[in-house]
């Protein structure tokens, strides 16, 4: 089932198309990465999908029905790249205030303040106001009243801005539990590595329009450029290598970055040390990373 989807959006400011037409679909469940550079019009799709702004054309689909601002807004949630705190608010009663708006009762948001707080080990800033905080404990409040009515949809712009490496690991992992139970998560950064490590699919967007999407896996398959690397237990003797099945692109010494010819399989690689008698010490296929892909589509599409 798809908790989200966006049929044609489009979205215009004066003669500049800032989403045009864009559809894409996101699974229950799923940790989906929206990608694109500066301008690619993130932005505009995540205020489109939260009802800030309406689109001018096209439609959405939240939950399986048509997206209605006034109702469905209390079920996601949204963290902004910019952090939303008042600076002059003590933080307890700041989190209060935004579970109340979410529709939280006032005792039941006690108990999940409690319970959050204590687990991110900051119940000790709880009459604190937010300007005395750092930019990582601000960071975790902001993540704490994101959460705290356990919405279906989970919008995360940047989430670990600020973080050193021990939070960052507090907030992955609660965003995986949270999949695991069912919320459905948009995942925006710059960082590439991060859409690797958490992102079942992606969708690529440049100058409003989608550039690709998939799961990251069928992706990193679509872009590979049948690269290996092995290493080899001894030097190959110069009449053994002009009949390998592909070309060397980088060596050292018993080590090599190798290329398969067009016409060849990969089992053809290691056929052909087996039938020469030379021990394979390792394999490995070389798929693109993530952020090899965003740089050669985002060129491709503005060449």
């Amino acid at each position: 089932m798809n908790v989200l989807e966006l049929q044609h959006l489009k979205k215009h400011y004066a003669t500049h198309k800032a989403v045009d037409d864009i559809s894409f679909t996101i699974p229950k469940g799923s940790i989906f990465g929206l990608l694109g550079p500066n301008g690619a019009g993130k932005t505009t799709l995540l205020r489109m999908i939260t009802g800030i702004f309406y689109p001018d054309d096209g439609e959405i689909i939240f939950d399986g029905k048509k997206f209605d601002p006034h109702k469905d807004i209390h079920h996601i949630g949204y963290m902004p790249e910019e952090r939303g705190l008042y600076k002059k608010m003590k933080v307890g009663e700041q989190v209060m205030y935004l579970a109340q708006l979410k529709g939280l009762g006032k005792q039941d948001a006690q108990t999940k303040i409690d319970h959050w707080f204590a687990k991110f080990e900051i119940a000790s800033w709880v009459n604190k106001k937010v300007e005395e905080l750092s930019k990582g404990m601000q960071q975790k409040v902001q993540f704490i009243s994101t959460i705290m009515h356990q919405p279906k949809l989970l919008i995360l712009d940047e989430p670990f801005s600020g973080l050193d490496p021990i939070n960052s690991q507090l907030i992955q992992d609660e965003i995986f539990e949270m999949a695991r139970n069912g919320t459905t998560i948009i995942f925006s950064t710059h960082r590439m590595e991060q859409v690797e490590e958490i992102c079942d699919h992606i969708v690529l967007v440049n100058k409003g329009r989608k550039v690709l999407d998939g799961s990251v896996k069928e992706i990193k398959q679509n872009f590979k450029q049948h690269l290996f690397r092995i290493a080899l237990d001894e030097q190959p003797n110069p009449a053994q290598m002009a009949t390998w099945h592909f070309t060397i692109v980088q060596q050292h010494e018993k080590a090599y970055t190798v290329k398969l010819n067009e016409a060849s399989k990969t089992n053809d690689i290691l056929s052909h040390f087996i039938h020469h008698g030379i021990q394979v010490n390792y394999f490995e296929e070389i798929l693109p990373t993530i952020n090899e892909v965003f740089i050669s589509q985002v060129k491709n599409a503005e060449a």
